[in-house]
């Protein structure tokens, strides 16, 4: 149980520590698109890459970003009725759309492999005017399902744990929540 617990710690600290590097391609597309405007309306002078490589960072920041989002609860969650179940059952129902989760994530790792090799491949570019490399972005997409199908294996770990009162992994009580009595 040891190595299971090691595996996961693991996996969530990789996605935070991605999640907190990327993190920081926020302010450089700040400041890239700080510098387009200031070069379009105060020097005249419009520059034709700052928008496109914002674009390009900003689809690398997203992608990257999943795992992260995955491991610290960031991700997207209709609240009505899920919050109102207890720990266990919200496991238990978590269990239920992981089938979805790694039907997608399985899905869009196979096309993501196949697009990304075949960019690659080509040496794809935008045919833009500035006309940037775009495989290196597209090389981004598989790494980033597979960061997120890693996370999801945790979670789903930590479901059944949680869902089957297994004792290789002790969540801490939600606030509120009473810890479960163990006499």
């Amino acid at each position: 149980m040891r190595a299971l617990t090691a595996f996961m710690t693991g996996i969530t600290r990789l996605n935070d520590r991605i999640g907190h590097w990327f993190s920081y391609l926020v302010m450089i597309m700040f400041l890239l698109l700080i510098t387009g405007v200031f070069f379009r309306y105060v020097l005249d002078s419009p520059l034709s890459w700052t928008n496109e490589l914002t674009q390009l960072l900003f689809g690398v920041y997203g992608l990257m970003a999943g795992g992260y989002l995955l491991a610290n609860k960031g991700h997207v969650n209709v609240d009505l009725v899920y919050s109102k179940f207890s720990r266990r059952n919200r496991a238990f129902l978590d269990l239920f759309t992981s089938i979805l989760f790694f039907m997608f994530t399985l899905a869009l790792m196979y096309f993501a492999v196949d697009m990304a090799w075949e960019s690659f491949s080509i040496r794809q570019s935008s045919n833009s005017a500035w006309d940037p490399p775009i495989w290196p972005a597209k090389a981004f997409i598989p790494l980033a399902t597979l960061l997120l199908i890693l996370q999801g294996v945790v979670k789903l770990l930590q479901d059944i744990a949680i869902a089957f009162n297994l004792s290789y992994y002790q969540p801490e009580p939600e606030s509120g929540e009473k810890p479960e009595d163990k006499s």
